[in-house]
């Protein structure tokens, strides 16, 4: 059986639920989703939870939760507005990431899949969203951080991985680079598209595109706004390339749950967002201070107990997730 979350809001309640999850310990309850056996309801944000159950469609549900079924630690993020190519609106942008950052929290998930419910990835923003009036739009951008957007994926201790499985452009560019690891299909559709509307390079993309595949590629993809496909996004180093991204993604997501444990991979993502910001001089002793922290940790001895034993290491889940 797949556990499912179904999430649901209506537009005029989405301050009243931001400042509920800001004060709520429970958040949006993710974390507790896999261990409930009866459905919970919560009247103040117009959200339910269903449990064990093999599937779910409903109008409303614009983002919905599913575990693998044959790793349940393993969480499946579907986009889910397919009509419109999952294109995002203003809310469910800090909705994915507050999301991420619920699964995040919760010990039973060692690894994130995230891909978009149809033929498509993510097209975007919901361009209606941008007929707006200007101090509309301005509330909006001045309302963002980095936890509130897609990039917060990096920051997680959890490692994530983005299936794209079609057109991916705009904020949905963002969201898709914004992972650990990417696979894409051949015939997905790619663009930052934000030149083509008269914009910048949002979100962070500035930051993110150049790591990924170096200042000259990052240049032509922001400045032309070109569609690319997945096949020569595969080339430029931007994703794995894959005739199915889901099963590629999650065959990613099992080896990392399988077989490592989740306070290395923790420490690793922290290391890789810090390296860029230090001397080699400053990130040597950094490194050091870390191995002589790991060798205190229980999960060296369990992966020798395991290798001896010749089985599948059993890592202890990291403090603070709990």
């Amino acid at each position: 059986m797949t556990t499912v979350l179904l999430l649901r809001y209506p537009q005029q309640d989405y301050v009243t639920w931001r400042q509920e999850l800001a004060g709520e310990s429970t958040g949006i309850l993710i974390a507790r989703v896999a261990t409930r056996s009866q459905s919970r309801q919560t009247p103040a944000t117009n959200m339910w939870l269903a449990d064990h159950v093999t599937s779910a469609s409903d109008e409303a549900s614009i983002i919905f939760i599913t575990r693998d079924t044959e790793n349940a630690s393993i969480a499946i993020i579907t986009l889910n507005r397919p009509d419109r190519l999952n294109a995002l609106t203003p809310e469910m942008g800090p909705l994915y990431a507050a999301t991420l950052q619920e699964l995040d929290a919760d010990p039973s998930v060692r690894a994130i899949v995230v891909t978009g419910a149809g033929r498509g990835f993510c097209s975007g923003a919901d361009l209606s969203s941008l007929a707006g009036s200007t101090d509309d739009l301005l509330s909006y951008v001045r309302g963002q951080t980095v936890q509130t957007l897609p990039l917060v994926a990096l920051t997680l201790a959890t490692p994530v991985a983005t299936a794209i499985n079609g057109p991916c452009a705009g904020i949905g560019f963002v969201l898709a680079m914004s992972a650990d690891a990417r696979f894409v299909a051949s015939d997905a559709t790619l663009s930052t598209t934000f030149a083509r509307l008269g914009l910048v390079a949002e979100y962070g993309i500035a930051w993110l595109l150049p790591r990924l595949v170096g200042v000259p590629v990052a240049t032509d993809l922001l400045l032309t706004g070109r569609t690319i496909t997945g096949d020569e996004a595969a080339r430029l180093g931007l994703a794995t390339g894959s005739s199915d991204p889901v099963a590629s993604a999650l065959t990613w997501a099992r080896e990392i749950a399988t077989n490592s444990s989740p306070r290395s991979t923790a420490m690793m993502k922290r290391q890789l967002l810090q390296a860029d910001s230090l001397t080699l001089s400053d990130a040597v002793p950094k490194a050091l201070d870390a191995m002589a922290e790991a060798f205190t940790w229980p999960d060296l001895a369990e992966a020798l107990e395991a290798r001896a034993h010749k089985r599948a290491p059993q890592f202890p889940d990291p403090p603070g997730r709990d």
